[in-house]
């Protein structure tokens, strides 16, 4: 006689709920600095999907380039400095400036624009750092300078402009440029959290953008200006810019000019970036 010999069944646990204590023991009190640079990449590379489904994103880093150096070019060429050919190795890199800064005022007016569709209503409720879906869509920006920057320069070329700073100096105004813009557009993203809608971002922008455009030496000397008026320029971020641009492009030397420059773009980011995070945390 054989005898078989069964294991009994088994018995089905209930499984225990988590407690609000086994909860906080499983999460971290913020972000580490790897992970908040993971998720800015990815909301990065949101905003580039984005851009790629909307073409008309580029229209202002396309076609503006174009219009604004020649229109700048043979309007006061002749009458500042004798000839187009003379007037371009000013005049290009303010038009570059300008529109480094004309680009960057966009990112305001989407952020509203999100945040008025309840994007960030969802972004509120993941475990991710609150600068990144700030910072992500302007790092997705620096496409957008640099094809306005390079866009810029071979209109110029075209025209007959030649850069005695070569490649390399073109090269690294591009970048000084792209830098540039994204430090700026930490003030547009400031404004694009106050307002309250993307008409009203629009606007304030443009009250901001063309007093630090056209009160600068983007387009005319700093000598030809009235005193309290050339007082202004010289502290204005975008001259620092647009001088250091100058230095690089036309003599492919990094001056003082250009560090002043960096300089000045590290203050806006320090002053702005966290005026940009503490507003966008009171609308969560």
């Amino acid at each position: 006689m054989t005898m078989q010999m069964t294991q009994p069944a088994p018995v089905a646990t209930t499984p225990r709920r988590l407690t609000p204590g086994d909860v906080a023991a499983r999460t971290t009190s913020h972000n580490s600095l790897r992970e908040t640079i993971s998720q800015t990449m990815s909301m990065a590379w949101r905003a580039t999907k984005k851009m790629r489904r909307n073409p008309e994103q580029f229209f202002d880093v396309t076609i503006q380039p174009l219009l604004f150096t020649a229109m700048f070019a043979y309007l006061l060429g002749g009458g500042l400095s004798g000839s187009v050919e003379a007037y371009l190795p000013l005049v290009i890199p303010g038009i570059l400036a300008q529109t480094a800064l004309t680009a960057c005022m966009a990112t305001g007016v989407q952020l509203r624009e999100d945040m008025e569709k309840g994007v960030f209503d969802r972004f509120k409720s993941l475990p991710m750092a609150r600068i990144a879906p700030l910072a992500g869509p302007m790092i997705a920006d620096l496409l957008r300078y640099a094809i306005a920057s390079t866009l810029t320069f071979v209109t110029g070329i075209a025209m007959g402009y030649r850069p005695g700073g070569g490649v390399a100096g073109v090269a690294m105004a591009i970048v000084l440029t792209m830098i540039a813009g994204w430090s700026l557009a930490w003030v547009f993203t400031w404004v694009g959290t106050l307002a309250r809608s993307a008409q009203s971002v629009q606007g304030i922008s443009m009250m901001i953008m063309f007093p630090l455009t056209f009160m600068s030496n983007a387009l005319v000397p700093v000598e030809t200006l009235p005193g309290w008026l050339a007082a202004f320029v010289k502290v204005n971020p975008v001259s620092y810019v647009v001088t250091a641009t100058r230095d690089l492009a036309n003599d492919g030397q990094l001056t003082g000019h250009v560090g002043w420059a960096l300089v000045a773009c590290a203050a806006v980011i320090a002053v702005f970036a966290p005026l940009s995070v503490a507003s966008y945390k009171r609308h969560l």
